[in-house]
């Protein structure tokens, strides 16, 4: 009895043993189970994430070949033919898609990318590209990269100048500023400020060169302007002081130059454009140009100007009106025009009083603002007004024989009805765009102002010569030296340059533009 119970015994413990040897096995069998398939989804995320790498470089390559592309087929290119080309030319990836494959040169074919685009709009400057890309070896791991190209404009900066350039205390600008030579900053720049030179001598002082970007404030704490040479804002000076004081979003020098040579063939395309029915107007040089008031009806009344007083830059006649004490009159064809009025020669409409004989120029000759357009005049322009809900360009540009064409600014204030950016202004001069002497106390000028061989400013006009403050709105490209302000605190005492967000997507209508497109946002979709 005791004997069969020893067996029994031994006989459970060996049965213990298998019970415990299956369930270790079966608990190992699960763990290595569990780590083969860990291995083996990591393996695949692995080389998931790789094939999805591969399709997001695949994806970023459509979009350089893309930019690569609109530089072989743009570059160089006038306005009107850049949007001769997108109109008529074809391109890749408009209305229909486009796909190539990708290759790595050591290595073969390695997957496609598929380019959509979206066209620029007449009136816009940007390009909207989305490149989807993929391997062969993961055809459904796809990467999609939307990015938003843009050609640069003259009215990017809130000034662009081709000459050295100072900007005084009391002068603040929010946007950015740049120069071909040097510049000398004495007020409070919200942008960066950049100038195409390291050095420079400052024609305003001697000693020697200077910083391409420079500054006569004193570094705090101390305050104040001195007019003499800096050694600390002179090379070699390393680094270049920071000066947050007055570069709020700093300084670089030496950059690329902006090419204010390459405006002529804009301006002859600009002239064609303003002789098409539904584009613009164009009007001759008859008498010394035209004076224009825009309206915020969406149109604008327009005259010729007979004489104007070159001291002052001030309109002394117009055609059928005599300057003179109220109540004058000047006769033309036996009849009688009133002071007040003003009209262009044969257009003028002359109207019997009921009581006398006498006629009356009712008005200037009114045309309706063609929006997206453009309007050429052969000689000066006084403008004034308020823009309303259109996009427009005024160009001054005498292409005869002659003195160059300027535009006068500051009879009266130059607005935008709104500031969301439904109105858009480009000025235009052949030389110079000009403040005139008897301008507003507190002037305001909206719009993208452009001197092609002259500069935007305003004369020194004598010791007793002082204005409160100009605020421009917009942007200013200038080719000779700009200013509203002398030394010796004459002019404007407060100028206010804001820069017009609006002016770096969508430039005045036949606005001057770069060629080049470059990359100016970038996202994964």
């Amino acid at each position: 009895m005791t004997g069969f119970n020893k067996k029994n015994i031994s006989q459970n413990k060996h049965g213990s043993a298998l019970a415990y040897a299956l369930v270790i096995m079966a608990a190992v069998s699960i763990i290595l189970v569990s780590i083969l398939q860990y291995i083996s989804a990591q393996m695949k995320f692995s080389l998931n994430r790789g094939h999805r790498e591969e399709a997001f470089q695949i994806a970023e390559a459509g979009i350089y070949y893309y930019r690569w592309y609109l530089a072989h087929n743009t570059a160089g290119k006038t306005v009107q033919q850049i949007r001769d080309f997108w109109q008529n030319g074809n391109p890749y990836g408009v209305n229909t898609t486009y796909e190539d494959e990708y290759s790595d040169p050591g290595g073969g074919a390695l997957g496609k990318y598929q380019i959509e685009v979206v066209a620029p709009d007449a009136d816009s400057t940007i390009v909207m590209v989305k490149s989807t890309g993929w391997t062969y070896a993961e055809p459904g791991a796809k990467r999609i990269i939307q990015a938003r190209l843009r050609r640069p404009s003259w009215s990017e900066y809130a000034v662009s100048a081709n000459d050295n350039m100072r900007f005084g205390t009391g002068t603040t600008v929010y946007g950015k500023i740049h120069s071909n030579q040097g510049i000398r900053f004495d007020g409070t720049a919200y942008n960066i400020v950049s100038s195409s030179v390291d050095k420079y001598d400052d024609p305003d002082h001697n000693g020697a060169n200077e910083f391409g970007v420079h500054t006569h404030v004193n570094a705090p704490p101390g305050s104040g302007v001195n007019d003499n040479f800096r050694t600390q804002e002179a090379p070699p000076t390393s680094p270049v002081p920071t000066r947050t004081d007055v570069f709020k979003a700093g300084r670089q020098f030496p950059v690329a130059t902006v090419d204010f040579g390459s405006l002529l063939s804009d301006l002859d395309y600009m002239k064609s454009q303003s002789q098409i029915s539904g584009r613009g107007k164009y009007f001759d040089n008859a008498g010394y140009g035209r004076r224009i008031i825009l309206k915020s009806s969406g149109t604008y009344d327009i005259c010729t100007v007979n004489s104007y007083d070159t001291d002052t830059n001030g309109i002394s006649d117009y055609v059928g009106v005599v300057t003179g004490a109220s109540g004058s009159y000047a006769s033309k064809n036996g009849n009688s025009c009133i002071v007040s009025s003003c009209c262009i020669g044969s257009d003028c409409p002359w109207i019997r009083s009921s009581n006398h004989n006498r006629g009356r120029c009712e008005s200037l000759k009114n045309y309706d603002i063609i929006s997206n357009g453009i309007i050429f005049v052969e000689d000066n322009v006084w403008l004034e007004g308020t823009l309303d809900s259109k996009k427009l360009t005024i160009v001054a540009n005498n292409t005869s024989s002659g003195a160059q064409a300027n535009v006068f600014l500051g009879n009266n204030n130059l607005l935008y009805a709104h500031t969301d950016g439904r109105e858009i202004l480009g000025i235009i001069a052949q030389n110079d765009v000009e403040i005139i002497q008897n301008s507003q106390d507190l002037l305001t000028v909206s719009g993208a102002l452009l001197a092609k061989n002259g500069r935007v400013g305003r004369n020194h006009y004598g010791s007793e010569d002082h204005r409160n403050t100009i605020t421009v709105n917009g942007s200013i490209a200038t080719n000779l030296r700009y200013g509203f302000a002398y030394t010796d605190g004459t002019g404007y005492t407060n100028r206010i340059l804001n820069f017009d967000n609006n002016l770096l997507y969508y430039p005045p209508p036949y606005f001057p533009t770069g060629s080049e497109y470059a990359i100016d946002l970038w996202d994964e979709l």
